[in-house]
């Protein structure tokens, strides 16, 4: 039989290892404890047949005590059991590292016998089993057959803490019972509570110290994870197995991977920090189903590590590349945008669109007056007329970026602006006159500098004109600049040049006024009609922002309006008195007298069809 057929050695040591010299295996237990029945019968009733193809029992365990070497496992049975039961099974917590029972294996080995844990002794004795068989990843007993990991073990399905999944029946209930029925006396225990069942006995007291942790709790009896193997070897036969390694490692590939392209494709910073949090908790419901489902449970631990891992390296990469993209950003638009508005851009992430598209923006326009003149004084020294060209720029763009303006070009002495582009302002039209009433007293302090210093003067108009442009780049193959074109583009040019006829400094179109009037003070200068444009439009002078007008200036204005809504009904020499009043007054009011001139020239020679509206050809 098999029985028969076990190795007669009586519990030696392991191969190889040698008790201390003069000392037998017998001497280190006390007298007392010596068993009664002979060694060989011991062996052959605590050894169980194994037959392991593929798989290397584990060892059991020594420990040294004063300088012997004692066998930790197994502990001889008491004598008196020998003959009276069908056999013996180890027993061990199989603990973790961490002190959990969570896995367990069917058999273990001293080098020379082996043994079958308390479980598979007791369901080979129930199934006919005469041995048991590791081989393939499989573990069989008699005629049934469990999967198993490649190391010959699972991991345990508790299915829940101790008393929710067994029946537990206390020693002194059945104490008390045997009592009752002995007298006759009816139990609170039915008579077959353990009829046709497993019994375990263990204890389940605190203070008996046979305290365990499992999976779902630290604190269970330890006789739960006998009573866990033994049930699924009888009952369903599934075991929690670990997946092969290579499906783990395509688990982690996959999950670093998604990271990478997730967080370098989307660049949102809530994701950035939802997704770590959202890989943890995916693993679990991703192996949860797959471990309910198949008994099989994948790595999770390597790939969330490898996940988080790649998803610190995806933010890092993106954090450089966002770095590098903000200063490239610095750099592109620093020179030609107001430092603040630049930030403001990296800070939210806006790139502006380069290619072109329609929007409404507000275009500046200045050019010095009589420049040619000017710079004829310095045909003989170039050098000095670009270093006072190169000042008035400068200070004329330092408060247009300020403003939060978008230099175009400079052409020659004019200085070409854009608000509104390539970054959206709702306020491009406020920002614009802001711009042009900062730049013109920018250059009244600059006048004065060069008047001190004997240089020319720099007389400076500017024309304002807020409209749906096409904003974006052109130019050629080898050379291209970001600008707008459009009507409203050209309508600014245009303003910036009528200063001259109306003797103004900064005149503003329709859409300008509209968009910022509740800001700034203005003069109705007239109505207008650009060439190759039948629609006349009302043309204003800028002169202040909302409180800004002194009490002269004001009733300058005031008499214009009156004047000019007098020359619009064509009476012109009403008009003119108006002004004549006002100009005693205000001598030096440039549109007064351009208004008084055309008024006493269409006096004598009344224009035919006159419809109050003037032409700018150029």
């Amino acid at each position: 039989s098999a029985r028969d057929a076990l190795p007669t050695e009586a519990l030696p040591s392991p191969a190889g290892e040698e008790f201390p010299e003069g000392e037998s295996f017998e001497d280190t237990r006390d007298a007392e404890l010596l068993p009664a029945v002979p060694l060989e019968r011991m062996a052959r009733a605590v050894a169980f047949p194994v037959r392991a193809e593929g798989h290397a029992l584990p060892v059991l365990s020594y420990e040294v005590e004063e300088g012997r070497r004692k066998p930790r496992h197994p502990v001889q049975p008491i004598p008196e059991l020998v003959d009276v039961v069908d056999g013996f099974g180890l027993v061990d917590p199989e603990a973790d590292p961490d002190g959990f029972m969570r896995r367990t294996h069917f058999a273990y080995s001293d080098g020379v016998n082996t043994y079958a844990t308390l479980p598979v002794r007791v369901a080979a004795g129930l199934l006919g089993a005469s041995e048991v068989e590791l081989s393939g990843g499989t573990l069989r007993l008699g005629g049934r057959a469990y999967a198993v990991d490649a190391v010959g073990g699972t991991s345990i399905d508790f299915g829940g803490v101790f008393h929710e999944r067994f029946q537990v029946v206390s020693l002194i209930q059945v104490l008390e019972a045997w009592t009752l029925r002995q007298q006759g006396e009816p139990t609170g225990l039915r008579p077959d509570v353990f009829r046709d069942k497993v019994v375990l006995i263990g204890g389940n007291a605190v203070g008996l110290n046979d305290v365990k942790a499992t999976s779902f709790s630290p604190a269970e009896p330890g006789v739960v994870k006998q009573a866990a193997v033994l049930d699924t070897l009888l009952g369903d036969g599934r075991f929690f197995t670990q997946a092969p390694l290579w499906m783990s490692l395509v688990l982690v590939f996959v999950v670093a991977f998604a990271s990478v392209v997730l967080l370098m494709t989307a660049r949102w910073t809530p994701l950035e920090i939802a997704w770590p949090l959202a890989l943890y908790l995916g693993m679990h419901w991703v192996t949860g189903p797959v471990l309910a489902k198949t008994g099989t449970y994948l790595l999770t631990a390597l790939p969330s590590l490898a996940g988080m891992l790649a998803s610190v390296a995806a933010v890092a990469f993106n954090h450089l590349e966002a770095n590098k993209d903000a200063e490239f950003i610095r750099q592109a638009f620093s020179r030609f945008m107001e430092p603040k508005l630049v930030e403001q851009m990296v800070s939210e992430r806006q790139l502006p669109r380069l290619d072109g598209e329609n929007v409404e923006i507000s275009a500046f326009f200045s050019d010095i007056r009589g420049f040619s003149t000017f710079s004829e004084r310095f045909k003989e020294d170039p050098r000095s007329l670009v270093r006072i060209l190169n000042t008035y720029l400068t200070r004329v763009s330092g408060v247009l970026l300020k403003e939060g303006g978008c230099l175009d070009k400079y052409i020659g002495d004019a200085v070409v602006c854009l608000f509104g582009a390539p970054m959206r302002q709702p306020d491009h039209a406020l920002r614009a006159c802001r711009g042009a009433l900062a730049a013109k007293a920018e250059v009244d302090r600059l006048r004065e500098e060069f008047r001190a210093k004997g240089l020319p003067d720099v007389y400076t108009r500017i024309g304002v004109n807020s409209a749906v442009n096409f904003v974006g780049n052109f130019g050629s193959e080898q050379l291209f600049s970001y600008t707008a074109i459009g009507d409203g583009m050209n309508l600014a040019a245009r303003l910036e040049g009528a200063n001259k006829a109306y003797g103004s400094v900064i005149m503003i179109g329709p859409r300008t006024y509209e968009l910022a009037k509740e800001h700034i003070e203005v003069r109705e200068l007239d109505r207008v009609r650009v060439a190759g444009k039948t629609e006349a439009v009302t043309v204003y002078e800028l002169l202040a922002l909302k409180g800004g007008l002194d009490v002269r200036r004001r009733v300058t204005v005031e008499r214009y309006h009156a004047a000019l809504a007098l020359y619009r009904e064509a009476r012109f020499e009403e008009a003119a008195a108006v002004l004549e009043a006002r100009r005693r007054e205000d001598p030096e009011d440039g549109p007064t007298q351009a208004l008084l001139e055309r008024c006493h020239k269409y006096a004598k020679a009344p224009p035919p069809e006159f419809d109050g509206v003037a032409s700018l050809d150029k």
